[in-house]
């Protein structure tokens, strides 16, 4: 019964926050980008390019013109994805709808690139970490990808590329430098929501000391250890291995650990992406 709860709990998060992010993106076209023929990439310049030119509703264009990415995405990569998708991408349409008529905040064409990017990569940034998207490209980039040696970001890019460089010959070439920025914006924004902004750091320590490593890692910074063993490729000599996350305002601390006790020690340290369970969270004992 816990579990189930706790399901519900985990889906009712999920679609709220994929809610809030089509918002956040109807909120930063209808109210910025649109109003000063700045766009976005993908499907939905697509469809402010087609709203412009045929004066129809921009919401009705976002949902029409994403479908067949959307029957694509079901057939290739799942019903899950696909359903977010749609609610996030309906969510937007009606979004959009609905703030149409209100007026934008600025006919500041930087401030509403900024602006409109910052917001538009936080709503994008969470449809995308709540498992939906809200373009049809992405889909088709990831159906591509399958089949062909290029990348998801860069098939993504060849297709923007294309937009914006369409969106010079309908709006001028100064807004399509403008869409150019925001799109910058959004993208370097869509990483922080994902990832956070406080990064984690995964580390290996390769050291003939990783008792007093660990222990002091353990009491210093709060952080569980992993021991593995490892064998020196040219020695042949056993070697002890520690594997931790911390935060990356505790490396330098580790760093100085590591030194007390083995200023030989191997440390490699990388970006983690995403972290579940464990006690990152915590804070240091001292």
């Amino acid at each position: 019964m816990a579990k189930r709860k706790k399901k519900i709990v985990s889906l009712v998060e999920k679609y709220l926050f994929l809610f809030l992010g089509a918002w956040f993106a109807a909120v930063a076209l209808e109210i910025f980008l649109v109003p000063n023929l700045i766009i976005d990439g993908g499907v939905t310049g697509i469809s402010i390019m087609a709203s412009y030119l045929s004066k129809l509703p921009l919401g009705g264009f976002i949902f029409i013109l994403n479908l067949p990415f959307l029957f694509v995405g079901y057939k290739q990569i799942g019903k899950t994805f696909v359903i977010s998708t749609l609610f996030s991408i309906s969510t937007l349409s009606i979004a959009v709808s609905i703030l149409h008529p209100v007026p934008g905040l600025t006919q500041d064409t930087l401030l509403a690139t900024v602006f409109g990017g910052i917001l538009l990569g936080v709503g994008v940034g969470l449809v995308v970490r709540y498992g939906g998207s809200m373009d049809g490209t992405e889909i088709l980039a990831i159906v591509i990808s399958r089949k062909s040696s290029f990348s998801v970001g860069e098939i993504v890019m060849f297709f923007n590329i294309f937009i914006l460089s369409s969106a010079g010959l309908i709006f001028g070439w100064d807004r399509a430098m403008y869409s150019l920025i925001a799109y910058f914006i959004a993208f370097k924004v869509i990483d922080i929501t994902i990832e956070g902004l406080d990064e984690s750091k995964a580390v290996f320590i390769i050291t003939e000391k990783q008792d007093d490593i660990a222990d002091a890692i353990m009491a210093r910074l709060g952080r569980g250890i992993t021991h593995l063993k490892g064998v020196g490729g040219y020695s042949g000599q056993e070697k002890g291995v520690l594997y931790t996350v911390v935060t990356r305002l505790e490396v330098a601390k580790l760093k100085g650990i590591v030194e007390d006790f083995d200023e030989n020690a191997f440390v490699t340290i990388n970006d983690v992406h995403d972290v579940m369970g464990g006690n990152l969270k915590k804070k240091a004992i001292h």
